[in-house]
């Protein structure tokens, strides 16, 4: 047990990670991993991610390119369901050819999922723990489908890497809440968890369905990725308006977002943002967006007249 799945992670980073290390991860990837792996001073080599999630040809192409120059890979992070921020979920066909890249390879896999319950229509493909229990340590949470405020997670990892992290733990924190966890087995023994899941589905579904139909109507030409579950979807700007330049002026009409640039280790993504639907009543998902599409389009504008120096100005 762990204080939140971001603190499972951190776990693992210090026993894994030695400056300069190499850590794959999608593109682009969770912000608070890349914080993560930063004060760690590893390198985050992003592979590329499509609408079926990791590329297998482009991990292996990634593989052998670091090998070739000598870098040393400490695992592979992944975050497979409705990943934060694309909403991508890896495609079950994928999946054995990334465990059987990384197995030949001997590269650990770190599977996050917090947010795989959370299906609008169909469940997730199997778990890549349920495939390789050696190969793949797995992260889990109850913030996203209970209450963010408990903080508590868990790691699933092979005995020898278990023990590890135990002693870590407990050098650090000494042990997670007792009370929190107290809460979350008796919520489990005696009330219908499952229904309630079922609740909050119909409510992100419902607020996904209102923040996707803003976007085609207010920002109609954008792409934007159409999640099957979770709390996010991923946009992609015109060339040459930069998110991050253009948030302050989101601000001032009252809407906000994540920069694309934040998902990035190397700081790309500068015409990406992400829009997160999991808090507003659809009224306020729909209000939002059309504030955002008249940031946008005025950005697009300021681009057409004056070109890359006009935007976000």
């Amino acid at each position: 047990m762990t204080t939140g799945s971001q603190h499972g992670l951190e776990l693992l980073s210090g026993l894994f990670i030695d400056q300069g290390d190499v850590v794959l991860a999608e593109g682009p990837s969770y912000v608070g991993a890349l914080g993560i792996f930063r004060h760690y001073q590893a390198h985050v080599e992003h592979v590329y991610t499509d609408h079926d999630g990791m590329s297998p040809e482009a991990l292996e192409e990634a593989i052998d390119r670091l090998k070739e120059a000598g870098r040393t890979i400490k695992f592979l992070y992944l975050v497979p369901n409705f990943a934060n921020p694309s909403g991508v979920t890896l495609a079950k066909e994928r999946r054995p050819k990334i465990l059987e890249i990384c197995k030949r390879h001997h590269i650990l896999v770190l599977e996050d999922n917090p947010y795989g319950l959370l299906y609008f229509d169909k469940p997730v493909p199997d778990a890549l723990r349920s495939m390789d229990e050696e190969g793949v340590i797995y992260l889990g949470s109850f913030s996203k489908i209970l209450a963010p405020g408990f903080r508590v997670g868990y790691v699933l990892a092979p005995p020898a890497i278990r023990d590890k992290l135990v002693l870590a733990q407990e050098s650090a924190i000494l042990c997670p809440s007792s009370f929190s966890q107290m809460m979350i087995s008796e919520y489990l023994a005696n009330s219908d968890w499952q229904a309630q899941i079922d609740t909050f589905r119909g409510v992100y579904r419902e607020r996904k369905d209102a923040a996707l139909g803003a976007m085609h109507e207010f920002l109609p030409k954008l792409h934007t990725t159409e999640p099957d579950g979770g709390f996010y979807l991923w946009v992609t700007l015109p060339d040459g308006v930069d998110s991050k330049a253009m948030l302050p002026l989101a601000v001032k009409e009252l809407v906000a977002y994540t920069p694309g640039t934040a998902f990035y280790g190397d700081g790309t993504g500068h015409n990406k943002l992400r829009v997160c639907y999991s808090y507003p009543t659809p009224e306020r998902i729909r209000l939002g967006i059309q504030r955002l599409a008249t940031v946008i389009n005025r950005q697009t504008e300021l681009l057409d007249t004056f070109g890359t120096k006009g935007a976000a100005n």
